[in-house]
């Protein structure tokens, strides 16, 4: 069969500029006689492969001089645990609820020290985000955490909590790469590659230089210590070679689409065209206040549970992969990441009004 629309939350769909690409490359990358599969991390290819990505990074998101980027593994669930235990000096951090990823990131922070909970949306199963205009930061806190957009369900820090001069730590997981950001606004971001950056392995961290030190908790196992990695340019340990080499692929890709600020136009037109509908229409609803939308994870319900498995059904057949929403919510979600094409979404809505039509 031909290319599905990949509407999945991650693994997610990758440019197929870069798929074809990589294809070519497969056997033979740029006349080393073998895949970067095999070759050597310690290889001069490699080297520039990875040296490349890096620099393609820094300059789609203008990241400055004081700040460092390493590729690791472990996955964003992985800095979970990493950051308090780097971060963590006076054992007392705040975070935000808005889901469940950052539930997670602070079941994980609860071991290594005390966490303050300053503001949560679980209470409408975190359709908003919360307002924190006003939010106090315990004085004692090494950091404040947010997951800045939340992919299960569909919510999106458009505006920064006020920090001072406490560190501001976000994952950036499901959204990094589709609008522009301001780096230096943040101590560390961090984001797993397999929603806007590449395929699952490599999760990549952006982190401010006076952060990196050897005064990390007790115990803290060496791979773990982020000056580990710095100290190694990302390569303390055979890194997931491949995934990073499709990563600096995606970096180019958006590079030549126009960078960050045209990926921006392009995701809010193809949000706008799934939004607009979601609010003329009678059968589906949006379940995300409107001034908190995420851009790239847009959930949906119908009022009925069968007409929501009867829509997923249909769908498939019709090669729309991957609308079931998170077990967690339940109804649909369509994840519209930077490589999901503005066809895709369009084709999407026209079935949806016909299927609407249809079973009203």
């Amino acid at each position: 069969m031909g290319r599905v629309y990949n509407f999945s939350a991650g693994p997610a769909v990758l440019p197929e500029e870069v798929l074809k690409e990589a294809a070519e490359e497969m056997l033979d990358y740029k006349g080393t006689g073998m895949s970067v599969m095999e070759m050597s991390h310690r290889s001069k290819a490699f080297e520039g492969i990875i040296g490349d990505a890096e620099a393609s990074l820094r300059e789609l998101m203008n990241i400055p001089d004081n700040y460092k980027v390493l590729f690791l593994q472990g996955g964003a669930s992985q800095q979970f645990a990493m950051i308090p235990m780097n971060l963590m000096k006076n054992k007392v951090a705040d975070y935000i609820n808005t889901g469940q990823w950052s539930k997670k990131a602070i079941a994980e922070a609860k071991i290594y020290g005390k966490v303050n909970v300053l503001a949560s949306s679980e209470d409408k199963t975190f359709s908003y985000i919360p307002d924190l205009k006003d939010i106090k930061i315990s004085e004692d806190a090494d950091y404040l955490y947010i997951c800045h957009n939340n992919t299960i369900y569909g919510t999106k820090f458009n505006e920064l909590p006020e920090t001072g001069d406490k560190i501001l730590i976000a994952d950036m997981s499901s959204d990094i790469l589709s609008e522009p950001v301001d780096v230096s606004k943040y101590g560390l971001v961090f984001a797993g590659a397999q929603k806007n950056i590449g395929p699952a392995g490599v999760v990549v961290v952006i982190i401010r230089e006076d952060l990196i030190t050897e005064d990390v908790l007790p115990g803290t196992p060496t791979m773990l210590k982020y000056k580990t990695h710095v100290d190694n340019a990302s390569l303390y340990n055979t890194p997931p070679a491949y995934g990073i080499y499709v990563c600096g692929k995606v970096f180019k890709w958006i590079q030549n689409k126009g960078g960050l600020e045209a990926m921006k136009k392009i995701n809010e037109e193809k949000a706008a065209i799934l939004y607009d509908y979601l609010d003329s229409s009678k059968m589906f609803k949006g379940t995300v206040v409107k001034k908190d939308r995420s851009l790239m994870n847009v959930p949906f319900v119908t009022d009925s549970e069968e007409l929501n498995a009867k829509f997923i059904k249909e769908a498939k057949e019709l090669g729309f992969e991957n609308l079931k929403g998170h077990r967690s919510v339940g109804g649909m979600r369509a994840s519209i990441y930077n490589a999901m094409p503005i066809e895709g979404v369009k084709t999407l809505v026209e079935f949806m009004k016909k299927f609407e039509a249809e079973n009203s």
